[in-house]
């Protein structure tokens, strides 16, 4: 199923637009665009919000016909049962990691510990945990990770983009994880020379223009024939102004969906 994240509203949702968008309204624009699935993933708020507030989220989600993940960072086992609770507030059957988050960098001999003592509640749940590929962790250990703990509720996100900050390619990132795979990040990347031809800036590009090749992804992982779920993101850095900014959001978004839509 294709499904829109945060990341898509990534500008929407900021403060420097004048009248940032809430959740809710994700929620509505994500249906406008006749998409079902909906992954609220980093989005700070979310953590902040009371046990009534993320009630009427739920509802509104429900009442849309949306299908809700969640996205997070960190594997501490107290981090995961919160939000293990949350997914089921939201009926979400998936949540997104990482290994590192802002409050921790374990070891792998540590984050196994913890995902071990986590996942039997994802198991008793029926949620499936999916860590991220990218550049703070090598692919190989990370699937290596997935491997050994070897848990039908643990996987892999798969964001090839992602690991190209630490000289890995993009391809093999997706050999590498496709058996192990429970969900993918849609979004594509390039490079542009700087000014002056003094380097260069990697950055986002509209799906299906820049050098991700996501046919390889859809043949090596098969997500449809899986049923694992293609959300849309956007690395899409500031424009000229906030109105300029949320259009080109919302024009990559579009791009992405017909992209994903007519491709097989």
């Amino acid at each position: 199923m294709i499904g829109l994240g945060t990341y898509a509203f990534f500008w929407q949702h900021s403060d420097r637009v004048p009248d940032p968008l809430s959740l809710t309204g994700a929620f509505e624009a994500t249906r406008a665009l006749g998409v079902d699935l909906f992954q609220i993933c980093d989005y700070a708020p979310l953590t902040a919000m009371s046990d009534a507030e993320l009630r009427d989220a739920a509802a509104a989600a429900r009442d849309l016909g949306l299908t809700i993940e969640l996205g997070t960072k960190g594997v501490e086992p107290a981090h995961l049962a919160r939000f293990l609770d949350l997914a089921g507030i939201f009926d979400a059957a998936l949540v997104r990691s990482m290994i590192y988050s802002e409050a921790s960098r374990p070891a792998l001999q540590q984050a196994e510990r913890w995902l071990r003592a986590a996942l039997p509640g994802y198991r008793a749940a029926g949620v499936t945990l999916a860590l991220e590929t990218y550049e703070q962790l090598a692919t190989a250990d990370l699937a290596g990770l997935v491997e050994r703990i070897d848990s039908p509720q643990l996987g892999i996100c798969l964001d090839p983009g992602n690991v190209v900050a630490r000289l890995e390619s993009p391809r093999d990132c997706v050999d590498q994880a496709a058996p192990l795979v429970r969900s993918v990040h849609a979004k594509d990347f390039a490079f542009a020379r700087q000014p002056g031809w003094v380097g260069f800036t990697y950055g986002g590009a509209p799906m299906g223009t820049g050098l991700h090749d996501y046919p390889h992804l859809l043949a090596a992982v098969r997500p449809r024939e899986r049923g694992i779920n293609e959300i849309v993101e956007h690395w899409l850095s500031w424009q000229t102004d906030a109105q300029t900014t949320i259009q080109a959001e919302r024009d990559w978004t579009r791009t992405a969906i017909d992209y994903l839509r007519s491709t097989t």
